[in-house]
């Protein structure tokens, strides 16, 4: 203790002298605390410095000194006895204290320190700030002038990457364990840190891969990525991220580390975050190099499954709504081999997990949770496929791809909906848009007859979502006259009748499409009647009418077909004619309201529609049922 007690009193004699030479830049005050410091420190036993009582008391004499070396000019190299003072504050390290050792790395880091002692500091403060039980301390100081964060910010900003690599690691790492708590999250915002990360980032992309530092710099870069990942939760953080151009250098880091699995795995986390808003998303498109890289990290990484997820989902943001992205995505080379790739890897091993479960004779069956890892993977790869599959050539080409399409329907025949739903639905999503397609060599058309086998264990189903997404297939296989017979001789055709009592706009549309087409074939026609479609169909008109003029064309289109052969309107339409004529009469007024619940851009495009393709086969039925009597030749109206 007596060492301790010259220690300061040569420090006590320094700022004595500094007073004297310079009265102008020392304050009397600032004299008188370091003399109470120094009175208080060292009336103390040594071991009274232990007991709990007097850790508010040292905490309160390092605030003091602080103050007095701020106020007497004498902190960062300034100081004459500076290592004596600094030997002494890392003495009282020892003392096993957080809010204490919070007080002492903030006096350590005013000295600027560097070296050893820069990194012996930088470790304090990561072992103060991992500590969750310390994020009130902390936040407390955060609200003070010259808190820890500000001193912390202040290396990263200006300390050598290259000589103080391990330093910065600690204090970076430190940082990030700030980042985890939200009002010290919104001072960092505050403190301009979102800005200066990315020029650190900038900094570490500048050092070439080979740099003797490169690989060295991999840590760092960890730590400071996993802290950007923080802020883009963090909506004003995002719009700074927004505005410094964050997508390029993260995809530039992403490049030049593409062999770091942990750097890669932070930095996909935040363009994965980040790619779900729409100004991420535009300005990652425009990163023409980033289709190319992340081809490149799936194959690099094809079964590290938190960074292929990730990529995929972003793959999927990018080809929602973009069809540029589409474009650039497709035209590189091997992008759809590497997704077919994917799809297989991962079904094989979903494929192995579900038969480990099942040669454990179902003992940890309820342990499966779906969906699983591989399942996930294989949900947001079938979403990019579908994606692609919305643009006119790249759908014509995934339509005539057989081991894209094969693979899509081989989750239908391995997969459940009780077992998947999201999977399962995105596979008959995805093959419901590739069967638009009439291209040659279609893959879907050759496996018309086998998906349509595999769809009716999805109409069977009790997920109404699942049964919508078979019946679209069903309307664009459908005008395979294949499909049609398959339809009747599965009764498929009694279920799609059914449907039309649903009241959902989405699930008649649907329906009555599977409807038209078979109304297509003169021998098929007859069913309408038998099971009350018609009946059904006028409801569905009666219902819908002007909210939906598509559905109600397209009834009055099955209407049309089914009515070619009219003999009289009782025999056609049986006690439904009266309805059929008022409704007809009532929707062709030109003064007809549309729904007043659609907004004024959908009333103008309804209205359009109800001109252009409504009226016309309305017009016709109509005049065809007023007129039953005369038989005027008629044609079929084409295919839904």
């Amino acid at each position: 203790m007596q060492s301790l007690y010259w220690q300061f009193r040569w420090i006590y004699m320094e700022f004595c002298n500094c007073h004297l030479k310079n009265k102008s830049k020392c304050k009397k005050n600032a004299l008188d605390k370091v003399a109470l410091i120094i009175i208080f420190y060292f009336s103390l036993p040594s071991y009274i410095l232990q007991i709990e009582d007097n850790i508010e008391n040292l905490c309160l004499a390092c605030t003091k000194l602080y103050q007095a070396l701020n106020e007497g000019n004498m902190l960062g190299k300034r100081f004459k006895r500076r290592n004596v003072l600094l030997k002494t504050l890392y003495k009282l390290v020892d003392i096993d204290s957080d809010p204490l050792c919070l007080k002492l790395a903030k006096i350590i880091l005013a000295m600027k320190v560097d070296g050893r002692n820069l990194l012996s500091v930088c470790k304090l403060a990561f072992k103060i700030c991992k500590d969750k039980k310390n994020d009130l301390i902390v936040q407390n100081d955060t609200f003070q002038n010259d808190a820890l964060l500000d001193y912390l910010l202040e290396v990263l900003r200006n300390e050598d990457l290259q000589k103080n690599n391990e330093a910065l690691v600690y204090c970076m790492g430190a940082i990030k364990f700030m980042s985890g708590n939200a009002v010290l999250l919104n001072e960092m915002v505050n403190r301009g840190a979102v800005e200066m990360l990315l020029q650190l980032m900038k900094q570490i992309n500048n050092i070439k891969e080979h740099d003797t530092y490169f690989s060295n710099l991999g840590h760092l870069l960890v730590q400071l990525t996993a802290t950007v990942r923080t802020l883009a939760d963090f909506g004003p953080a995002r719009c700074r991220l927004s505005c410094s151009g964050a997508v390029s250098e993260l995809c530039v880091a992403l490049e030049q580390r593409g062999g770091d699995k942990d750097v890669c795995t932070c930095i996909v986390r935040i363009l994965s975050k980040l790619s779900s808003y729409n100004d991420f998303c535009a300005a990652l498109a425009d990163c023409s190099r980033c289709y190319i890289l992340f081809l490149a990290l799936l194959n690099k990484h094809q079964k590290q499954q938190d960074i292929v997820i990730r990529i995929i989902f972003i793959l999927g943001n990018l080809t929602a709504k973009n069809n540029k992205a589409r474009e650039q995505f497709f035209k590189e080379k091997e992008s759809v081999n590497t997704l077919t790739s994917l799809f297989q890897t991962y079904y094989e091993l979903d494929l192995s997990t579900q038969r480990w479960y099942h040669d454990r004779k179902g003992k940890e069956k309820n342990h499966l949770k779906h969906p699983s890892e591989a399942e996930d993977v294989l949900i947001k790869l079938i979403r990019v496929l579908a994606n692609l599959s919305i643009h006119p050539t790249i759908g014509a080409a995934l339509a005539a791809a057989h081991p894209v399409v094969g693979l899509l329907v081989t989750v239908l025949e391995y997969k459940s909906v009780d077992d998947c739903e999201e999977l399962v639905i995105n596979a008959a999503t995805t093959i419901n848009n590739l069967s638009y397609y009439q291209v040659k060599d279609s893959a879907v058309q050759d496996k018309k007859l086998h998906i349509a086998e595999k769809l009716l264990k999805l109409l069977m189903s009790d997920n109404m979502d699942a049964v919508v997404e078979a019946v679209r297939v069903f309307g664009n296989l459908s005008q395979h006259h294949e499909i049609r017979d398959f339809i009747m001789q599965k009764n498929i055709y009694k279920f799609m009748i059914t449907l039309l009592d649903s009241k959902k706009r989405d699930v008649c549309f649907f329906a009555c499409g599977v409807l038209l087409n078979l109304t297509v074939d003169k021998n098929k026609r007859a069913f309408l009647m038998e099971e009350g479609g018609i009946g059904k169909l006028v409801d569905c008109l009666q219902d819908f009418g002007p909210a939906d003029w598509q559905l109600s064309c397209l009834i009055c289109k099955t209407l049309w077909n089914y009515s070619e052969n009219i003999t009289s309107t009782a025999s056609c339409f049986g006690g439904d004619t009266d309805t059929l004529l008022a409704l007809l009469t009532s929707l062709l007024d030109e003064e007809v309201e549309l729904d007043c619940s659609l907004d004024r851009d959908i009333m103008d495009c309804q209205r359009v529609y109800w001109e252009r393709e409504f009226k016309p086969v309305a017009e016709k039925l109509l005049d065809r049922i007023q007129s039953h009597h005369s038989f005027l030749p008629a044609e079929p109206i084409t295919s839904f």
